[in-house]
């Protein structure tokens, strides 16, 4: 397997409309934030899920043609349900730098089994590790009605092994909040060599819990995120197991 950042030492203004059709907030360039505060979703577990999905219009030299005589393919486009030789395989794996107030740091990923704790500090928990990119996806829980105890938490994917496609996997972070639309965050950018993309930033500040879009790529892993952020941990090789 393929090789990157292990944590080491975990203890250590505006927004877009609702739309009609989902009933989403689409975080973009133009419009990158929204208060969870103002909309009445500052309590309860906050759900970020991660879907991701391959197309054989991304490995298929003929599928273009094929729309030519099949114009409402263009529509819907055909998803992989298997691993061919021509496909690229890409393994995401959600995470998220965590501050608190007292000044705790740390991480919770898949890698290490950093799974975090929902009812205890950091108050952010993974419920686990999709590497095939499932209708489910990967899901962590925040618990804000320990909001006063969170400062920061940086919501990061990262390409664990395997050849970094992230033009390639459409892949989309959505927020559902206790209250009011569900927030999406789409990783639409054109960056085929990066490995990891800091996705969303969670803050607390003077009491309103904000939901700002990042969508920054790097070409490293944890360490560089870390970096360009400025928490300061320390990191270090990390492995998954065989059997994950």
């Amino acid at each position: 397997m393929g090789f990157f950042d292990g944590l080491m030492g975990a203890r250590l203004s505006d927004f877009d409309s609702g739309e009609a059709a989902t009933g989403s907030i689409q975080l973009t360039r133009r419009h990158q934030t929204v208060s969870l505060t103002k909309q009445g979703a500052a309590t309860g577990h906050l759900r970020v899920n991660l879907t991701w999905r391959m197309r054989t219009s991304d490995f298929d030299p003929n599928e273009r043609g094929s729309l030519f005589r099949h114009p409402f393919r263009a529509l819907k486009p055909q998803e992989v349900l298997g691993h061919g030789q021509s496909m690229v395989n890409v393994d995401l794996d959600l995470g998220c730098l965590y501050e608190l107030t007292d000044g705790t740091k740390g991480v919770v990923q898949p890698l290490g089994n950093y799974l975090g704790d929902v009812n205890a500090p950091p108050y952010i928990k993974l419920s686990g590790d999709d590497r095939f990119g499932s209708a489910s996806g990967e899901t962590m829980y925040v618990n804000l009605d320990h909001r006063d105890a969170i400062k920061r938490l940086l919501v990061f994917v990262y390409i664990y092994d395997q050849t970094p496609a992230f033009d390639r996997t459409h892949a989309i972070v959505t927020l559902y909040p206790s209250n009011g639309p569900r927030i999406e965050i789409g990783l639409d950018e054109r960056h085929p060599q990066a490995r990891s993309c800091a996705v969303v930033m969670i803050e607390n500040v003077k009491g309103e819990l904000t939901v700002r879009r990042e969508v920054k790529f790097v070409y490293g892993f944890q360490g560089e995120l870390d970096r360009l952020y400025g928490w300061g941990l320390q990191w270090g090789r990390g492995y998954k197991t065989a059997d994950r």
